[in-house]
């Protein structure tokens, strides 16, 4: 029955990860990988959690499923994630043999699995993936959008409070 599964259905998982990312104030990022049909590993961001640079959502799920499978070697494997991986993940990625890629945004700016660069396909490393890119890309898209506007008001609200102290501290000081 497993086989049945669609790559929508395994990218609404990750995205359900995304959502978790979010909760915890991160950028919402969520990865799930699946080997045979079945889940295997689920992840999603933590760097802010973590502060540690390295806790991507794929690299989370990357060492949960070899963990999981007692092997680091992923070679039946596809990733789900809802961003397109960038350099680090995209190493980390054809390090452990992963299948497939199946990713949601694309990521102009870094993404090594096509749009920016394509490092998941390069016939110089000892292994490619698969990709397929733009699964559920609206809906991964918005997610990330949404978070990065937030993040701007809030920033630009904060500058405007920092201004208005400034201004309020002058003030008294020109009164005093």
């Amino acid at each position: 029955m497993a086989e049945h599964y669609t790559d929508e259905f395994f990218m609404m998982e990750a995205i359900q990860e995304a959502h978790k990312a979010l909760e915890l104030g991160e950028v919402p990022i969520g990865a799930v990988i699946v080997l045979d049909g079945e889940i295997i590993a689920r992840a999603h961001n933590l760097r802010e959690t973590t502060q540690s640079a390295v806790s991507h959502a794929e690299l989370l799920a990357i060492e949960e499923a070899c963990k999981r499978i007692s092997s680091w070697r992923l070679e039946r494997a596809a990733l789900y994630v809802t961003l397109e991986p960038c350099a680090m993940c995209s190493g980390a990625i054809i390090l452990s043999r992963i299948e497939r890629v199946i990713y949601g945004a694309s990521d102009p700016k870094g993404g090594c699995a096509g749009t920016f660069m394509n490092l998941l396909q390069d016939e110089r490393f000892n292994h490619q993936s698969e990709v397929i890119p733009g699964i559920l890309e609206k809906d991964c898209g918005e997610l990330l959008t949404n978070f990065f506007r937030k993040v701007r008001e809030r920033k630009r609200e904060e500058k405007r409070k920092r201004q208005e102290q400034a201004l309020k501290g002058n003030t008294e000081f020109d009164m005093g």
